[in-house]
């Protein structure tokens, strides 16, 4: 057997070698075991979010800026991203605070506007599908209903979904469905609400778990499936890891079952990779997607890239083996500052641009990221495996042209030696100190 070996080494450089295999010798130590007969999830794909401050920041580059960023992120030789992450109405990373339809007494929804969202998200959601040459799968979020529609009288703070506007509410949302499908795209996803939990400073809106099954079951449902759109798959939660189970355990019973496809989530509470196995174990047949990814500059050094690249990348390959199938990053493009957003709150992301300098910066996040995005295809299995330590993080995924993908990260100070042992044959290789290392195996 063969094996191309791809390395993004502690300084961002990728290295590639060529090695072959021999017959399993027996080894018993340093051990990466890969079992092509332990077959589980199937994945669905990678994307990212198309947001207004992303849309505003390439409206400020050059075409030529502007067909790099594309090509990496949209082309199939390269991260070959299918789908994206929208926002409904404005989140924190918009250029201001917004609303499609601001007016209590427009019941009919008769001054709906897209305006907004035309401005800056769709030329460039536009220019992405054209680089994909297909059409990109489309999940939608909200933020937080107008402000009329809340118990605190704002978009921000939290506050909640009035019970009076459930319906109307509903159909605001297949309207923002009908606005995307009569440009001809095609929107396949929606989260009930982005971080149902969070009261913050940006727009935000709480459900309790009983307020979401009501509003999903009896409200957003019905309107689907009136408006025809109720081919859309329906998931909860859209929140950190450490509640997913105690949501989904709170909505999913014998009157929602058939109504919710699975459970979306956030990284930005720690691991709780068990707490994707829970779910798997109770809701076998429930999607599990990772739909917002970022590093927050108020926690996290912006200058250590490596060490904010390795976070991502332990989350990601402990995300896929706990059972996740699809993964959606957040902001696919900011600015320098990590923004705009309207209330500071800035963060990293795989491309940012000095808007001064007019510079596009490849950060090393995207680095780590192409790894995962680039050889492991829409359609890959997740294979069995072993580790001999916790120390390495480590994957497998069989594509559907038959090769099989291991990724390895090193996030240790020492060079970590591997034999990666597949069907009766041994790889050898080296973990490189502060690495994640692609190994394409034929």
């Amino acid at each position: 057997m063969k094996a191309e070996i791809y390395t993004t080494t502690e300084t961002g450089t990728l290295c590639q070698e060529s090695i072959v295999s021999e017959k399993d010798p027996g080894e018993e130590n340093q051990v990466l075991n890969i079992y092509r007969e332990g077959k589980d999830q199937t994945f669905e794909g990678f994307g990212g979010a198309v947001t207004d401050a992303a849309g505003y920041v390439f409206s400020l580059m050059s075409p030529a800026q502007q067909e790099e960023l594309l090509n990496i992120y949209f082309n199939e030789d390269e991260m070959g991203y299918g789908q994206v992450r929208i926002h409904m109405d404005s989140c924190d990373f918009s250029t201001h605070m917004y609303e499609a339809d601001p007016d209590e007494d427009d019941a009919g929804l008769e001054k709906f506007s897209f305006a907004d969202t035309e401005r800056y998200i769709m030329p460039l959601l536009e220019a992405a599908q054209r680089k994909a040459g297909k059409k990109l799968k489309i999940m939608l979020s909200a933020w937080s209903p107008p402000a009329y529609m809340k118990t605190n009288g704002q978009r921000k703070k939290g506050g909640s979904l009035k019970p009076e506007y459930r319906e109307r509410w509903a159909e605001y949302l297949c309207r923002y469905v009908e606005e995307f499908q009569k440009r001809g795209y095609e929107v396949n996803r929606m989260s009930v609400q982005n971080e149902p939990k969070a009261v913050q400073e940006w727009d935000s809106c709480v459900y309790t778990p009983e307020e979401e099954k009501v509003f999903l079951r009896d409200y957003l449902v019905p309107a689907l499936k009136r408006h025809g759109l109720d081919g859309i798959e329906l998931f909860i939660w859209d929140h950190n890891k450490e509640r997913l189970y105690e949501r989904a355990r709170d909505i999913i019973d014998d009157t929602t079952d058939e109504l919710i496809a699975g459970a979306a989530f956030h990284w930005y509470s720690g691991d709780h990779f068990e707490a994707l196995e829970l779910v798997r174990r109770q809701y076998p047949g429930k999607k599990l997607i990772l739909s917002e990814s970022c590093l927050e500059f108020g926690k996290y050094d912006k200058e250590d890239q490596r060490t904010n690249a390795e976070r991502l990348a332990h989350d990601m390959i402990g995300n896929m083996n706990a059972g996740m199938c699809a993964f959606y990053d957040w902001n696919i493009l900011l600015d320098s500052e990590g923004g705009p957003n309207h209330v500071g709150n800035f963060c990293d992301a795989p491309f940012l641009f000095d808007i001064k300098e007019k510079r596009l910066e490849r950060r090393n996040c995207q680095r780590y990221y192409w790894h995962f995005t680039h050889f492991i295809k829409k359609g890959a299995v997740r294979l069995g495996t072993t580790r001999y330590t916790d120390r390495l993080d480590f994957t497998a995924w069989e594509n559907p042209d038959g090769s099989v993908t291991a990724l390895l990260l090193n996030r240790t100070d020492e060079t970590m030696k591997c034999n990666i042992r597949i069907a009766g044959e041994m790889f050898k290789l080296t973990a490189e100190p502060h690495s994640l290392t692609s190994a394409v195996i034929e």
